[in-house]
């Protein structure tokens, strides 16, 4: 009783907001408020062969299988959610996100053989700026639905990179060459294994990490992002 009593208290004192459009029309234990979950661009990727997201490895490295939970465009409300994630420190919707990808891929054939979870790894430097690797937090509530290990420490980035913006395809791609280093081959070697990241734009970043990752032996490699860029 007193529970029932407390929460609307909190609620009016304290607002707890939707992350997408700002909204106090939720439950505390919601991060997306239903009209915004709604609006979500749900691609369906992770059915399908020979997706958008599958077609952007073709000739350039060896993939299982890729796929993006959805679409990515400006000034949509998922711009506003991946800049909650990335840059205001929302890991809580990152959870949330990760746990929505790890739904999506539950009962997708083409991605039943995973055996473990690799986040897309930051420059060192700029993980300790920003407190944590979006791409961890996304997997960590994958892990939530899968029961896969996440395996954070197979493979670092040794060098920062400037920003790939403004970079067209060839740019992006000669800017993240030799970018990646694998350091425990062992832990990945015969596995099918899963890199996850935020938003894929060309795949030059996770082409160079897929690629690096693949130099373990009988590695298979697939691919899910949060979102793809709708060019």
């Amino acid at each position: 009783m007193f529970k029932n009593v407390l929460h609307p208290l909190l609620h009016l004192f304290v607002p707890h907001q939707c992350a997408g459009c700002g909204s106090d029309i939720m439950s505390r234990q919601q991060v997306l408020c239903m009209h915004c979950i709604n609006r979500l661009p749900v691609t369906s990727f992770h059915n399908f062969p020979d997706n958008p997201v599958e077609k952007i490895f073709w000739g350039r490295m060896a993939v299982t299988a890729a796929a993006s939970y959805l679409y990515f465009s400006k000034d949509s409300i998922l711009q506003h959610i991946v800049h909650e994630i990335k840059y205001k420190g929302n890991k809580e919707l990152g959870l949330y996100m990760g746990r929505k990808m790890g739904e999506a891929l539950l009962h997708a054939s083409r991605f039943n053989d995973i055996d473990a979870l690799v986040p897309l790894p930051l420059f060192s430097a700029r993980e300790r700026k920003r407190g944590y690797n979006q791409a961890f937090l996304l997997c960590q509530g994958m892990k939530e639905v899968l029961p896969l290990p996440v395996l954070d420490k197979v493979i670092r980035r040794q060098t920062s990179s400037e920003t790939q913006t403004t970079r067209n395809r060839i740019e992006r791609w000669l800017n993240m060459q030799g970018r990646f280093e694998l350091l425990q081959p062992d832990a990945i070697s015969g596995k099918h294994i899963l890199l996850v990241d935020d938003v894929i734009t060309t795949g030059a970043t996770l082409e160079a990490c897929g690629q690096e990752l693949l130099t373990a032996a009988n590695t298979r490699l697939s691919i899910m992002t949060m979102a793809y860029t709708v060019k």
